[in-house]
């Protein structure tokens, strides 16, 4: 397996007409490079803020400084977004990092419109707002503190720990119930998450995050997301345990779903990387969502139905009542302390 990535292939782009494909698997001048290098490319948005139309996410507005992700998760439903840049789905998401280095600037633009009224953004909806490169660009610090400047709520989803480099900014939004940050932790088996998701902090990283930033007054909360059934199901009692022992006030989670090209990534890496139970697995995914590995129907496609869905449900609500029970219900983030600004003449954009 390539060291470093989640996908083994790249697959066809969808909307183009050509592709490429090594066509003879000895040929001598078509070698395999290991770990591929990633290239990080600067684009010039004239927005940054995305109205969320899905009735089954819970967020109303989300913003992505990035497109494609270094963190390689190979189940990850945002693949699909990187064929709309000419990309695909497979190694180039992982390798082919798209910045948006005027992020901060469209966001302030963005909330000096003149009937602007302030509702939590979330970082990220699409790609993880903390992936590697967030550490020498720092395009989400600067997010944030425009949100800090304006007492503006946002939303954090990441399996990233980089969060602790801002915690100045967070515990100064955190004052004013202006942020909450949804660690998403997947398993606590290492050998699987170094397969699964290899370029994401350690389970025991985001644990010890969370332990930092609660005593910082910063709201975190966890998300194991996505369960896979007959790979991480039987983990869901240890990592509630664990998040609930490190501070975290809330818990949800999500099935895996596998749309578009994603399918086929996933399956020709999880027959790579867990032969043995590969089948199985696959299988599974499938009883989750009607015979298929992929499920867009709305109020299914993210929760997934049959008996085995319904058995992790009542595992999952079991171990909610254990470990979190009703004590961690916290108001939502505050929007009445928005700062509006008069701006006094037209601006130049």
């Amino acid at each position: 397996m390539i060291k470093g990535r989640g996908a083994q292939i790249q697959v066809k782009n969808r909307f183009l007409m050509h592709e490429y494909v090594q066509e003879h698997l000895e040929g001598i001048d078509e070698f395999d490079d290991g770990a591929p290098p990633t290239k990080y490319i600067p684009i010039f948005p004239k927005t940054i803020v995305n109205k969320v139309d899905s009735p089954d996410v819970g967020m109303e507005f989300s913003m992505n400084p990035y497109q494609g992700c270094e963190h390689g998760c190979i189940y990850c439903y945002a693949r699909n977004s990187h064929e709309y840049w000419g990309y695909n789905a497979g190694l180039d998401f992982e390798r082919v990092i798209l910045y948006k280095e005027n992020a901060p600037a469209l966001l302030e633009k963005y909330l000096q419109k003149p009937n602007y009224q302030p509702a939590t953004i979330v970082l990220s909806g699409n790609t993880d707002c903390y992936q590697p490169i967030e550490r020498k660009l720092g395009i989400t610090r600067k997010l944030l503190e425009v949100f800090l400047k304006y007492k503006h709520p946002v939303g954090i989803i990441t399996k990233n720990v980089l969060a602790i480099r801002d915690a100045d900014i967070l515990s100064e939004l955190a004052k004013n119930n202006l942020v909450t940050i949804i660690f998403s932790v997947t398993t606590l088996d290492e050998k699987v998450r170094r397969k699964l998701e290899p370029r994401t902090a350690t389970s025991q990283q985001k644990l010890r995050a969370i332990e930092t930033l609660n005593r910082m007054g910063v709201n975190c909360n966890i998300m194991i997301g996505p369960i896979i059934p007959g790979l991480n199901d039987h983990e869901i009692p240890n990592i509630m345990e664990a998040a609930s022992q490190a501070g975290a006030k809330g818990c949800g989670y999500t099935m895996i779903r596998l749309n578009g090209q994603i399918g086929q990534v996933f399956e020709h890496w999880v027959e790579r990387a867990f032969p043995n139970r590969a089948e199985k697995i696959l299988s599974q995914i499938k009883g989750a969502h009607n015979g298929k590995l992929n499920d867009s129907r709305f109020g299914t496609r993210m929760s997934g139905e049959g008996l085995m869905v319904e058995s992790i449900h009542q595992l999952f609500a079991v171990s909610k009542a254990k470990y979190f029970g009703n004590s961690h219900h916290r108001p939502p983030l505050r929007t009445d302390l928005f700062v509006k600004t008069n701006r006094g003449q037209m601006g130049l954009f």
